[in-house]
């Protein structure tokens, strides 16, 4: 079989049907506990300008340097598809006046964003993120809530016992820049031990140096000095009582001293999920405090904190531990018909159906009742409706089971009704779409 003439761009791909069902989930599971907490939905452009991220992630990240996918206007203007979502947020926060608003601020998000990744298992360059910022409050407490929603909805989703919580500070950005020249004065000389990003990352930015996952770069990242060398009395304190929070709400975790992240915006709290099997090559998602994101990008100083996570790679962990989310597309009754009047009168009572709350289809082509019955097995139907012309005179319908492969006919009128009964329907008859 040849190869179709069109396919979609190398390292994006289509979201069919089968894999809606699971997004969906995911969406409803980070809604609901989004709306508990307080937590109101943004969303923010697909691109923007370029200087958005530059700014926030830091010109010498990974992100902006190799796989930000930039465009350029007629009139010469750059902009970038955004490849996270705490950026963009943060740019509407400022631009809209946000910060008159009571504090805290809680927003959240689902979207799709674009990296120019290397495409493999997992990893897209369109991708989808859902993501939560709290923005206004500096206490532990918040760090503690804001993990906890994330691993709540881990556990809602199935995966949690195929995580582990990553934890670390990585102090104030006073703290970063001491521990910045302690990494340099330990990595001078062992240049020819680094890989070639790590030793444009001594130049650059040091602290990524800690999470290469060259062989040899994690080797000398072990021996390398450690953050609690440097960091403040303050830090601690705040991250003392980060750790006394989590047990209190009963979330585990580890310690990783390595764990630094790969945006420049973070400061004190950082956290991770990661595969207990793959470690961070598979993390579902991760995030922390950017107390200095804010002033960074023109508004008022302000603290915050924020997550986000993989939606493709969180559907993969979903289906390696069996998880298949309930499906509200199955349909529950189809209706077959043969002959002009009993496919008007099919008509009124399909309606009639779904105003009951019924996912419904009706046979609308002129094919046999045999390719007819052959559809309504495809498609799973629980029950078929068969409607011919005797039955539209005699004022009757067969009733079909189509897992017991038994039928009967009965009266149509109180059909309704009954197939309401069979299959629990609520009626929508006088609700608004948004009341279902």
């Amino acid at each position: 079989m040849s190869a179709p003439l069109y396919q979609s761009p190398k390292g994006v791909h289509d979201v069919l049907p089968d894999d809606h069902l699971y997004f969906s989930f995911i969406k409803k599971v980070v809604r609901h506990h989004c709306r508990r907490a307080g937590f109101r939905r943004i969303s923010t452009p697909m691109f923007e300008n370029v200087d958005v991220f530059t700014r926030s992630i830091g010109s010498t990240s990974d992100i902006v340097e190799k796989e930000m996918f930039t465009l350029e206007s007629k009139s010469g203007k750059k902009f970038a598809l955004k490849p996270e979502g705490t950026a963009g947020v943060i740019r509407a926060y400022i631009q809209h006046g946000m910060q008159q608003l009571p504090k805290p601020i809680q927003l959240y998000y689902v979207e799709p964003h674009f990296r120019y990744n290397r495409p493999q298992k997992g990893r897209f360059r369109q991708f989808h993120q859902f993501g939560f910022e709290l923005i206004g409050e500096s206490d532990p407490a918040v760090d503690a809530q804001i993990i906890n929603i994330s691993h709540r909805i881990n556990q809602d989703l199935g995966i949690d016992d195929r995580l582990t919580l990553q934890l670390n500070t990585i102090g104030s950005m006073t703290d970063r820049e001491k521990f910045k020249e302690d990494l340099i004065n330990f990595y001078t000389g062992k240049e020819r031990s680094l890989c070639e990003d790590c030793k444009r990352r001594m130049k650059e930015n040091p602290l990524r140096l800690l999470d290469c996952k060259e062989e040899d770069c994690q080797i000398l990242a072990s021996m390398a000095p450690k953050f609690e060398n440097v960091i403040s009395s303050e830090s601690k304190e705040h991250f003392e009582l980060l750790k006394e929070y989590l047990e209190e709400l009963n979330v585990p975790y580890e310690l990783n001293p390595l764990l630094v992240r790969g945006l420049d915006y973070y400061t004190h709290t950082v956290f991770e999920f990661w595969s207990k099997k793959d470690g961070s090559q598979n993390a579902t998602g991760g995030g922390g405090r950017y107390d200095g994101l804010i002033e960074l990008m023109g508004g008022q100083p302000t603290p915050a904190i924020g997550y986000a996570a993989g939606m493709e790679r969180t559907v993969e962990y979903m289906k390696e531990t069996g998880i298949r989310p309930p499906n509200k597309d199955a349909v529950a009754i189809f209706v077959a018909q043969l002959g002009l009047v009993a496919k008007k009168k099919s008509l009124t009572l399909i309606n009639q159906l779904r105003d009951e709350g019924l996912n419904v289809v009706g046979a609308a082509g002129k094919g046999s009742m045999k390719s007819q019955m052959s559809l309504a097995d495809r498609l799973g139907a629980k029950y078929s409706l068969i409607l011919g012309q005797i039955e539209v005179q005699e004022g009757t319908i067969i009733l079909r089971d189509m897992n017991k492969g038994s039928q009967e006919t009965i009266p149509i009128e109180g059909i309704v009704e009954k197939m309401t009964k069979l299959l629990g329907g609520k009626s929508l008859k006088n609700k608004k779409l948004w009341e279902e």
